[in-house]
């Protein structure tokens, strides 16, 4: 079936993606999952990861998402994240700091699980804004 869907990803502060795309790839909680136009309405959670999807015009995105959920319909594909950032927004000094940061933490001898879980989800959020940003999408 030809023809575009609307993806929107909005965070609780900002509207980051709104524009049509011929396919739209996510993180659910479950696995990736794949939207095309026609798709069958459902709702999923999200884990950290990044939502490819080919807009328009044919050119592949990437952009990074932190946890959410999505909504798929037969039209539109809306995500709402807990923070999401296109690949052009992400600071790669930045990204890197927190990823040495969240290494050195994991590390460290005597954490407790509190600790040991906060430091491993920051260096997974570290690794993926580093592959969106060396996707070169």
């Amino acid at each position: 079936m030809a023809g575009n869907i609307h993806l929107e990803i909005v965070t609780p502060e900002s509207s980051v993606v709104s524009e049509d795309a011929q396919i739209v790839v996510s993180p659910g909680s479950l696995g990736d999952f794949g939207v095309l136009i026609g798709h069958t309405p459902f709702l999923t959670t999200l884990r950290v990861g990044s939502v490819r999807y080919v807009d328009s015009d044919g050119k592949e995105r990437s952009v990074f998402v932190s946890g959410g959920f999505a909504e798929a319909l037969p039209d539109k594909v809306t995500i709402l994240a807990e923070a999401a950032e296109r690949r052009r927004d992400i600071d790669l000094e930045r990204a890197q700091t927190a990823l040495e940061r969240a290494q050195k933490r994991i590390e460290e001898k005597g954490m407790d699980d509190i600790n040991y879980a906060r430091a491993k989800a920051a260096l997974t959020r570290a690794l993926y804004r580093l592959n969106v940003v060396k996707d070169k999408i």
